[in-house]
């Protein structure tokens, strides 16, 4: 993961400046306007997804390793991917960017808090050397808040290029995920199948149940089939990016801790567009 581990900084930063750049304050403000359908999106991610992760590794008796792994990517915030995909089912996209926005912001202290309660559940010791919850949520802060912030400043003062370009900044942000992506997997290739086979059931399940879990809670406490869309998907489609990123950083080079990541990388992709594929039509 030498590779991965070097880049995963540099790109996850780039994503969330291009994240940073397609905010406006309104973004924010909008949960004032609706903050039920914001509340049901932000506990079903925030809350129920780690509780349902926990309940799987438990029940599938899931080795340690892989269950920390697992609670990684259960505490990652939605990625821009569940944005656009959002878009491509016919969702609520404002609602979308508003979750994936304010979710990020408040993973530099999520994260690291589930993250280290897990591995005192499972009793995982072999962090990196001088690591702590501190370090973890002030490095996250560096790549995560600081370019969010800085896009958004950016877009302040250069509003109507920014506006005018943003679908580039859109392809550009797809663009860095793949590269990203084509370097994991291509460093991996030998273990792809080892990924699967280790983590690929646990996450699978992880990834349907969540979906199903989000989508019917929408259903009986937000506003619409658009939200219920927007909800399922963000709480299906999560940032692998950042979740090797903490992995890395957290244990180091260790390839079995990633391995939950990757495998559900691989798999939400699939499953999210099928379920855009089901129910883009739907009203």
């Amino acid at each position: 993961m030498e590779i991965v581990t070097k880049i995963a900084p540099i790109i996850l930063a780039l994503i969330m400046l291009g994240l940073g750049l397609g905010l406006k304050i309104e973004d924010f403000t909008r949960v004032l306007k609706t903050p039920k359908d914001f509340f049901v999106g932000f506990f079903s991610q925030l809350i129920i997804l780690p509780i349902v992760a926990y309940l799987l590794i438990i029940i599938l008796k899931t080795p340690p390793e892989i269950a920390i792994g697992v609670m990684i990517i259960a505490a990652a915030p939605g990625g821009v991917t569940s944005n656009i995909l959002t878009k491509f089912a016919n969702g609520d996209v404002a609602l979308s960017i508003t979750l994936t926005a304010i979710i990020s912001l408040i993973s530099i202290i999520s994260v690291p808090l589930i993250i280290f309660t897990s591995a005192d559940l499972f009793g995982i010791t072999s962090f990196s050397k001088n690591i702590s919850m501190t370090g973890i949520a002030l490095k996250m802060f560096l790549v995560v808040t600081v370019p969010v912030i800085l896009g958004m400043i950016i877009r302040k003062f250069a509003e109507n290029f920014v506006t005018s370009k943003i679908a580039i900044f859109d392809k550009i942000n797809i663009i860095f995920f793949i590269i990203f992506f084509i370097a994991a997997f291509y460093e991996e290739r030998e273990n792809f199948f080892n990924f699967l086979k280790q983590a690929g059931l646990i996450t699978l399940i992880l990834n349907l149940t969540m979906m199903i879990i989000a989508y019917y809670l929408a259903k009986a406490f937000a506003s619409g089939i658009k939200q219920m869309k927007c909800i399922a998907l963000e709480c299906g489609l999560q940032n692998g990016t950042l979740a090797i990123f903490v992995s890395t950083q957290v244990f180091g080079a260790d390839i079995l801790y990633v391995t939950p990541t990757a495998a559900y990388a691989l798999i939400m992709y699939a499953t999210g567009l099928i379920f855009v594929f089901l129910l883009k039509n739907k009203t």
